[in-house]
């Protein structure tokens, strides 16, 4: 009997979220103390995560005749657009790697989709069109986030992109392992994908975004009435990322198909139809402070307030104080989480119940409200790290929002400053 082949496969990934319209940038460093891995510490990082990754290493680790080799991951929490010297550095960094493992039959890449640098505004549509260059004719398959912007560089530098189907952002395991069975498709099976990007007409408003209910859901259950046609291998909806100031940004759809690229075309026509005689219901409906506020009366508790201008899963600083300065002046108890290295340092040798006058937030940028100067009682110091066994939205498992205080205000409100920007997860 003829000896079964052995295919090897690599993994590589460069993530980031940027937000162009921040004066701060995303520096290297920023990327060291986020998610910065290479080799076999992808592996161990991501296993048994909730993360794209973990999907890959699970279908293709599981598969006889595939070597799968983590190379180079690199991720960075949202923030402002990546410095020039940054950007050069993460790719030289990721096709080292890549020459490094020798020849390879296919590449999986994990890929967000709205990273901006200052020398290339399609940042992913560089760093892949660099990376086909050097691989040549081999299958690559990668996941996105659905807040992407997508360009036909990223497309055509790929043979197949999976986005996530949930936001919050809770199947991307899942998604991993999709991608991973299109990659076992074309290398074991011969499998030809043909791959079709269209640019939507209009961008979903980022308050219309939530996949579990309407307008989205019935967007998403059409896409799984067109994903049962013959021949559909994958369909993405791309919601789009509209703090990205860059030609690209809006809503898209990526369709992949076994046939072909005309069959792809035609059902992402099919799905621009339907969604631009819908555009109506993806129309921001916004809440302003005030009126938010007034809700808090009769309402169950507790109440979540989503400032969507400050979050730093959107790059935001996550230092606004707009919120905070109106429950200020209510009678409600609140918690809120504000980033703030500076208060964190100046608490951080104080006792638990020690009383003192401390400046909180704003002081990123003008942006986001105006500093409030308080007098708090600490409550306690902690180092900032957790870790969650649950999917969460992002899909790591360790965290760190570096050293924080939980203060109490003489109004009774409870703020957790930290000295790392992180979204509260937990």
């Amino acid at each position: 009997m003829p000896t079964q082949r052995e295919y090897t496969i690599g993994l590589v990934g460069i993530y980031h979220e940027s937000n162009t319209f921040l004066s701060t940038k995303t520096s290297f460093q920023n990327f060291q103390e986020g998610h910065f891995f290479m080799g076999e510490r992808i592996r161990d990082e991501y296993i048994h995560a909730h993360h794209e990754i973990g999907g890959m290493v699970e279908v293709l680790d599981a598969h006889p005749s595939i070597t799968l080799i983590p190379l180079f991951f690199a991720e960075a929490t949202p923030g402002g657009t990546i410095e020039s010297s940054t950007a050069k550095k993460l790719i030289e960094d990721l096709l080292q790697s890549l020459r490094s493992a020798g020849t390879l039959d296919g590449l999986m890449v994990a890929v967000h989709g709205a990273a901006v640098a200052e020398s290339h505004s399609d940042f992913d549509g560089y760093w892949l069109e660099e990376v086909r260059q050097l691989v040549g004719d081999i299958p690559i398959i990668g996941t996105l986030d659905p807040h992407a912007n997508v360009s036909q560089k990223m497309v055509t530098a790929t043979d197949g992109l999976i986005a996530y189907q949930t936001n919050p952002h809770i199947d991307q395991r899942e998604t991993g392992k999709r991608a991973a069975g299109l990659m076992v498709e074309a290398i074991i099976d011969k499998t030809q994908f043909f791959q079709k990007l269209r640019q939507c007409d209009l961008a979903i408003s980022i308050d219309r975004q939530y996949t579990a209910a309407d307008p989205c859901r019935s967007l998403y259950d059409y896409t799984e009435e067109l994903r049962a046609i013959d021949g559909v291998a994958s369909i993405s909806v791309l919601l789009g990322f509209p703090y990205a100031d860059v030609q690209d940004m809006g809503s898209a759809f990526i369709v992949v198909s076994k046939k072909s690229y005309g069959q792809a075309k035609e059902v992402g026509e099919m799905l621009n139809s339907y969604l631009w005689s819908r555009r109506r219901d993806f129309a921001g409906k916004f809440t302003d402070v005030d009126e938010a506020i007034r809700k808090l009366k009769g309402a169950r508790k507790p109440v979540l307030l989503l400032d969507m201008g400050d979050n730093v899963g959107g790059g935001s600083p996550g230092d606004g104080t707009i919120l905070l300065e109106a429950l200020e002046q209510c009678d409600y108890k609140s918690f809120v989480c504000i980033y703030d290295p500076g208060s964190v340092e100046q608490l951080q040798h104080a006792k638990p119940d020690s009383v003192m006058e401390i400046s909180i937030g704003a002081k990123t940028d003008r942006l986001h409200g105006q500093t409030l100067v308080r007098t708090v009682t600490l409550v306690k110091s902690d180092d900032g790290k957790f870790s969650e066994s649950a999917p969460r939205h992002g899909g790591q498992v360790h965290y760190d929002q570096g050293q924080t205080a939980i203060v109490r205000t003489e109004t009774d409100n409870t703020i957790m400053l930290t000295s790392k920007r992180m979204v509260p997860f937990s």
